[in-house]
């Protein structure tokens, strides 16, 4: 039996315009875009395309930005385009206007259209898919930053069953507002439960009976955090105060290149090499590898820029203990490349033990005869979900190696058969990508 209904009316308003960090996890999160293909298509529309008889039109504004700040033009060629297609209702009261943060330089506008009357639909024909996708993200949030928030009605059901109380929250929407054109992503999910603005009641009422259809219980464990998405790691970034907006997409591109981390299941998982170089430089360097360097380093600069601090002075208190940590370093960092360990694996070539010994893409085993036998294979890979499919030229199995551009199936038959192919899901590499 329903108890009790008690309902109370919420807003909610738009997300501000993009700027590099929120435009890079929300095409992560809706088109799953890495942060550096981002980047290069927003350059592409920054810079200009062949629009019809228009010609060669910049479709956006500067997509390096950190500031929210939105030209009174574009302000209002964006509430007349609302007014005019979705009625004065949807038009705020007055401007809205995104406070600005501390750490902000505000020299660019926020990333927007250059004209809101170039709509999705009307430059599409002259866009590749990812362009029409990017740009129309960039539209819709645009737009909707300017239009009136939504108004929900946030409801708590409280039901009485014999001696037990059960209670029920959720939203219903009152007022659409910019949710009409465009809802910002939610960020990735720690658990399994659902937002409570997104739980929808049915309309309930005092003194009405349920019946109960299904009863879930769930028990709640604490959970370490979830290792990073593109889109996440971002956000911490700019959280901490590390980087700038043209860094982000090198940060992580880097982190690729250079094999520190491999991506799983769409977040990013340090490789046995990235632990590694974590763990010296954190050992011999703490003052520099710690996340409030970079942030304090960073407001250091600013001072300077502005002639609150001596340059002079701030380089030599940073060189000085730095030079000395480098000594150190230099003189007690162990050198891993110079790490042998001993397997019970024997050369296949010459019989003699085979060793692990470290390289540019981590450990691998190595004939212990080296430099007269330069036999080398991959470690053991973790076992697949299911078996490699056989070489389609030989027959014989076939078996994941590492190389320069990630993991690849290859046949145990070389150097008699060299063929190669790209791993596919479930086929010997799990969660592998083509």
């Amino acid at each position: 039996m329903v108890a009790s209904v008690k309902k109370s009316t919420r807003q909610r308003h738009p997300a501000p315009p993009f700027i590099t960090s929120t435009l890079q996890q929300e095409a992560w999160r809706r088109l799953r875009f890495a942060a550096q293909r981002t980047m290069r298509v927003a350059q592409q529309l920054y810079e200009g395309l062949p629009v019809g008889e228009e010609g060669e039109v910049g479709l956006i504004t500067y997509m390096r930005t950190d500031s929210t700040r939105v030209a009174a033009e574009a302000v209002q060629e964006a509430q007349a385009y609302i007014r005019h297609h979705f009625g004065g209702d949807y038009v705020p009261a007055r401007p809205r206007a995104a406070k600005k943060g501390k750490a902000v330089q505000d020299a660019h506008e926020a990333i927007r259209p250059t004209a809101v009357t170039r709509t999705p639909e009307q430059v599409k024909p002259y866009l590749s898919a990812e362009q029409h996708a990017l740009y129309t993200l960039i539209w819709q949030r645009f737009v909707a930053s300017q239009m009136a928030s939504a108004v929900l009605d946030h409801t708590t059901v409280d039901i009485a069953a014999g001696d037990c109380r059960l209670r029920a929250t959720g939203s219903t929407v009152r007022f659409a507002g910019f949710t009409v054109l465009y809802e910002e992503s939610a960020p990735e999910p720690e658990g399994d439960e659902t937002p409570e603005e997104n739980r929808l009641l049915p309309p309930l009422a005092a003194g009405q009976e349920v019946q109960l259809q299904a009863l879930e219980p769930k028990q709640h464990f604490t959970q370490p955090p979830p290792r990073f998405t593109e889109a996440s790691l971002v956000g911490e970034l700019e959280k901490l105060g590390i980087g700038r907006p043209s860094t982000y997409a090198v940060i992580l591109s880097t982190l690729r290149e250079r094999h520190y981390v491999e991506e799983r299941e769409r977040r990013l998982v340090p490789t046995e090499l990235g632990k590694t170089v974590n763990d010296l430089l954190v050992q011999h360097f703490p003052d520099i590898f710690d996340v409030q360097f970079t942030a304090q380093l960073e407001d250091t600069l600013d001072r300077i820029e502005e002639g609150q601090t001596d340059w002079q002075t701030t380089l030599k208190n940073f060189y000085e203990p730095f030079a000395a940590d480098l000594q150190r370093a230099a003189e007690k960092m162990r050198d891993v490349r110079r790490e042998v360990e001993t397997t019970e694996e024997v050369c296949d070539q010459c019989g003699r033990p085979m060793v692990i010994r470290w390289g540019r893409f981590g450990r691998f085993l190595a004939c212990s005869g080296f430099p007269a036998c330069k036999q080398t294979r991959e470690l053991a890979a973790a076992p697949a979900e299911e078996p490699a499919p056989p070489c389609e030229a030989c027959g014989r199995p076939m078996t994941v190696k590492r190389g320069r551009y990630g993991e690849f199936l290859a046949c145990t038959g070389y150097p008699d058969c060299k063929t190669t192919r790209p791993p596919h899901r479930g086929h010997g590499v799990p969660g592998a990508r083509v």
